[in-house]
């Protein structure tokens, strides 16, 4: 028996798709209508997003948080399973993407519990902890532009309650971490995985789920 990650070949992946997946059937219309846009590669994977879904029920989720929205699959994902009374703040620049998921929002019947904020996030997550509501969120997705993880990263932190949880996406950049950086991109996204490394604020991990997921939670 291997002691170390089992690579996933087209045959496998679909293996564990069909042997796993539960998608919600709008979850799948969507997913199925992202695979023609132009960017497609920002979608995040179905089995990722049923991983989330499970965390935001395992750690009892009210309130979140969500930098990147896109056309709103992981904010879908995430909704679905809050309770009834759960919400989300949902941070994205683009009205363009944005009104794509609220289509599929408002199809499940889950629209009121999100909270949609056009502007840069960094404003949005600023104007939550001036606001005093430090503390006051269990769980955010950090999906956006990869030069402003840390920065979205340090407010997440400060909006979490303690025992909340941050769960960042692409921090294994297609591979592309693991070797020298010749972009911004990969750059920042190794300064980030070294930095929670040994951050002592969190417990963490990183999982090669998708496009790899680093799971980290506050003290």
């Amino acid at each position: 028996m291997s002691t170390r990650t089992l690579n996933l070949d087209d045959k496998l992946y679909q293996y564990l798709l069909d042997a796993s997946l539960r998608e919600h059937p709008v979850l799948t219309e969507l997913r199925e209508l992202n695979r023609h846009h132009p960017h497609a590669s920002m979608q995040i994977a179905p089995e990722q997003g049923q991983f989330m879904a499970l965390l935001v029920k395992l750690i009892g989720a009210r309130r979140t948080l969500e930098v990147g929205v896109f056309t709103g699959y992981s904010t879908l994902a995430t909704a679905l399973a809050l309770p009834p009374d759960g919400s989300i703040v949902a941070c994205d620049i683009s009205r363009e993407y944005t009104d794509i998921g609220r289509r599929y929002w408002e199809k499940t019947g889950v629209a009121h519990k999100i909270d949609l904020r056009i502007a840069p996030a960094i404003d949005t997550l600023d104007a939550l902890i001036a606001q005093g509501q430090g503390g006051s969120f269990d769980f955010a997705f950090i999906d956006a532009d990869k030069t402003a993880y840390d920065a979205y990263y340090e407010r997440c932190l400060t909006l979490l309650r303690q025992g909340g949880l941050i769960v960042v996406d692409n921090v294994l950049w297609s591979g592309a971490v693991a070797s020298e950086a010749t972009d911004a991109d990969t750059a920042a996204l190794q300064a980030f995985n070294r930095k929670l490394h040994a951050d002592q604020r969190i417990d963490l991990a990183m999982l090669p789920i998708a496009d790899g997921l680093t799971l980290a939670r506050k003290h």
